[in-house]
């Protein structure tokens, strides 16, 4: 693809991307998506409950940097133990980087001790670009009335290195804390930092 194309394509991802319809305190965008083990699942059916929305992609050296370091399976196991939803999204496109079928996401979760609640596949992109994801990770916290509490990045530290986790601030951990303590999130939107995801072209 030439330097042109690619910049054309941008032009008219991005913006699409800027209107989105996920806006903090605003109600969540409902979606309907396939699990990595073959069910479909609706943002509905956890209606009553807090929902975490991780985008993902296993070869992204950010997504490396949380996974190779325990940082996202602790969170994942903290806010599950916690009854709290946690989604993981995939919606790299076939040929992409990071796309995967269903089989494969379930051993990539297993040989990490990964524990979302549930992997859904967006190959297509169409659950990625209804929220406006960006980049992997995008993190989204939605309230259990439906509203979105929170958006962006996982922590504070824009880096693939896995010594700053310890030195960021948590944005995640605090927006659930928040949440579970019917307090506003006071950090509710943050620059997301990744690798962009990987859309079809």
């Amino acid at each position: 693809m030439t330097l042109l194309r690619r910049s054309l394509l941008a032009a008219l991802i991005l913006p699409a991307l800027a209107h989105a319809n996920a806006n903090v305190d605003a109600p969540a965008p409902t979606f309907s998506a396939t699990t990595a083990d073959g069910k479909t699942v609706n943002l509905a059916d956890y209606k009553g409950k807090t929902v975490v929305l991780e985008w993902t992609n296993h070869d992204c050296p950010y997504v490396r940097k949380h996974y190779g370091s325990g940082n996202m399976q602790s969170q994942q196991k903290a806010a599950t133990a916690q009854g709290v939803v946690w989604l993981q999204v995939i919606s790299s496109a076939p040929g992409q980087q990071g796309f995967v079928d269903g089989a494969a996401a379930q051993k990539l979760n297993a040989e990490r001790g990964a524990a979302p609640t549930a992997t859904l596949l967006d190959p297509k992109g169409e659950l990625g670009k209804l929220y406006g994801a960006q980049t992997t990770p995008h993190m989204y916290v939605i309230k259990a009335d439906g509203t979105l509490a929170y958006k962006g990045g996982i922590d504070s530290i824009a880096t693939p290195n896995k010594d700053d986790i310890a030195k960021a601030e948590p944005y995640v951990t605090e927006a659930l804390a928040a949440v579970a303590a019917g307090r506003k999130v006071e950090k509710a939107s943050t620059r997301p930092y990744g690798c962009s995801v990987k859309y079809a072209s």
